[in-house]
């Protein structure tokens, strides 16, 4: 139960607030000319089946069983259909792109969102018109300010008052129905599919925002290793899904009584003396939804980074007990610069509803074609039989992105130029630090001939263990050479040790490490991570005790290679990305904060390397 009513609250906030703009954005298109209870009834049953087909069937029915090892999003979905983990093809091809999407959703929702909400209370009164932008832009300043205090405080509170929200939309659409039950006509698809026929191009228009409605069903996936499976479905049948429907056709009836009630539906649904508390209750209820999907870019680029598409940036922890609580500070600001640029850009919620739509039918037509590989690939289904089994969904999500590229001047590049950005970056990071690998490899000394060789010299021995942190366990560490060749000296006890990311999002303790012996004096490790997890580096070499690992902390000093990148053009990649490469390796965070080490007890020692 507590499951359920937090992923009320998490999961669903961002879908839930689509009633505030979907139905008002999908019939305005078709209102041009007038309106006839025909295209009433059709722009509703394009919405009810928009849920069923998309959000129902597809998300809450079939991907919530494609998890892997317990965890969704597109980036697990990746991991889990890629045979080859650092291979460039089609999976991971898709991944980059549906990542890229997914962060040009994450900063149009909390902007669209917020301030379709704030606009409420220009029905309350007019006096408030002026005031709009500058109080979306207050609510969303502080929401993004209070990121660093952790989401643990607010998030009890998010279920209830999700819970709350839904029911007060349910009862809203109710009593609107009761007045005109013949908007229940909407549920014979038969109404969207005349719509679609009849109306040509306006209908692709009203498609575009149609799709308003399914926003937010990605988040159903992502968030499946923090709620499981069965809250999820349970919250979805049990109220969200019921909600929605009677709010939407309660709009519908609303709009049927009352043509004139097209410029805002929702809040006109109910009476003048509640609008003060449901514009309320929707503002806290946006700020609800834009906090999920913010906590969803924080946790989607610590999985980047885990899977090398992004440098290592600075992660810190807001609860001592939920892992999956992060906050990134360069995500962040980044997040709130966006969002503050696009209010001030498109003004209003109508001009918004332009750029938006275009970055989740692509991450959801990314996540179908991703389906089909695991399908195949892991389920074991005939590649005829897994692509009968989704090209009805594929199709329906390929009409909704041709629908809303009609978008694309009006404002929708704008998640598309985002998207494509990240995709160069990702792809550049990917690229990049795979050459900068096989650079290394070609000079590298092999740990195996130099561990015989080094027990034969005269190096002084300093007393204590040495922990020299490598890309690469076959090859000597660079830092182990420069230190040998500078210092002459080399510790008693010498780890040379690896972090490796496993393409499942945690991995047991007792498979965290890999030990070999080479020597009395040399160890070999290896320490496995999920990509879902953060690194600790010292705590993980305290678990290794029970393995038989000498370790103390406060007598082992940790050596690390600070390179300098210079682009070379006749080397690598082009000379551009090159430079794109470099800028990104400056927004790394430390690798001692990364992985948790003491900086009391770490030495940095720098080499210069050609890309």
């Amino acid at each position: 139960a507590a499951l359920t009513l937090g992923a009320v609250g998490i999961v669903y906030g961002d879908i839930g607030t689509s009633p505030l703009y979907a139905f008002r954005e999908a019939l305005r298109p078709a209102a041009a000319d007038g309106l006839t209870q025909a295209e009433i009834l059709g722009v509703v049953s394009l919405l009810l089946w928009a849920l069923i087909l998309i959000v129902t069937l597809k998300y809450v029915l079939f991907l919530l069983r494609a998890d892997n090892h317990g965890e969704g999003g597109i980036l697990s979905l990746v991991a889990l259909v890629q045979r080859k983990p650092k291979r460039f093809g089609v999976a991971f091809g898709l991944g980059v792109s549906g990542a890229a999407l997914f962060f040009g959703d994450a900063i149009i929702t909390p902007a669209i969102s917020v301030l379709s909400a704030v606009e409420g209370l220009k029905l309350v009164t007019p006096l408030f018109e002026p005031y709009v932008i500058p109080i979306a832009i207050g609510i969303l300043v502080s929401l993004f300010m209070a990121q660093s205090r952790g989401t643990g405080p607010l998030a009890r509170w998010f279920g209830p008052i999700t819970a709350i929200w839904f029911l007060v939309m349910g009862a809203a659409g109710v009593a609107q129905i009761v007045g005109d039950p013949s908007i229940l006509w909407a549920f014979d698809p038969r109404f969207a599919l005349s719509f679609m026929m009849e109306h040509g191009k306006v209908a692709f228009v009203v498609l575009g925002a149609v799709f308003l409605a399914v926003t937010g069903a990605e988040a159903l996936y992502a968030d499946l290793g923090h709620f499981g499976r069965k809250p999820i479905q349970i919250a979805w049948f049990a109220l969200v899904f019921p909600a929605l429907l009677l709010n939407y056709l309660g709009q519908g009836a609303l709009v049927l009584q009352t043509p004139s009630a097209v410029s805002d539906p929702f809040f006109l649904m109910v009476p003048s003396w509640a609008l003060p508390g449901l514009v309320i209750l929707a503002t806290i209820a946006t700020v609800i939804a834009s906090q999920a999907v913010i906590t969803g870019a924080f946790s989607m680029t610590r999985q980047a980074i885990q899977l090398g598409l992004l440098p290592r940036l600075v992660i810190r922890h807001t609860s001592t007990t939920e892992t999956g609580q992060i906050f990134l500070p360069v995500i962040n600001a980044l997040l709130l610069v966006g969002v503050v640029i696009l209010v001030l850009s498109f003004e209003t919620s109508t001009a918004l509803a332009a750029a938006y739509g275009i970055a989740v039918s692509g991450t959801m037509i990314v996540t179908t074609v991703l389906a089909y590989l695991m399908l195949h690939r892991v389920w074991g289904l005939p590649k005829a039989i897994a692509m009968i089994a989704l090209a009805p969904i594929l199709l329906i999500e390929a009409a909704f992105l041709v629908a809303n590229l009609a978008k694309v001047p009006d404002g929708g590049y704008v998640p598309l130029l985002l998207g494509a950005t990240l995709v160069i970056m990702m792809w550049t990071w990917a690229r990049g630090t795979q050459q900068l690998f096989e650079q290394s490899r070609k000079t590298s000394v092999p740990l195996v001939d130099f561990v015989p060789r080094i027990e034969k010299s005269s190096a002084l021995r300093a007393p204590g263990a040495a922990v020299f942190l490598t890309s690469d366990l076959s090859a000597t560490p660079p830092a182990l050479l420069h230190n040998l060749k500078h210092n002459h000296v080399l510790h008693e006890h010498i780890i040379v040790l690896t972090v490796e990311t496993r393409d499942v999002p945690r991995v047991l303790e007792n498979e965290r490490a890999v030990i070999e012996r080479l020597s009395d004096r040399f160890e070999r490790i290896s320490l496995r991570f999920g990509f879902m997890e953060t690194p600790n580096i010292n705590r993980a070499l305290g678990h290794c005790r029970k393995q038989g690992l000498q370790f103390e902390g406060m007598k082992t000093s940790f050596f690390l290679g600070r390179r300098k990148l210079v682009a070379k053009a006749e080397i690598g990649m082009p000379i551009w990305q090159d430079h794109l490469y470099i800028f990104m390796s400056r927004l790394a965070a430390d690798p001692s904060d990364f992985y948790h080490l003491p900086r009391d007890r770490v030495v940095e020692l720098g080499s210069q390397v050609a890309v």
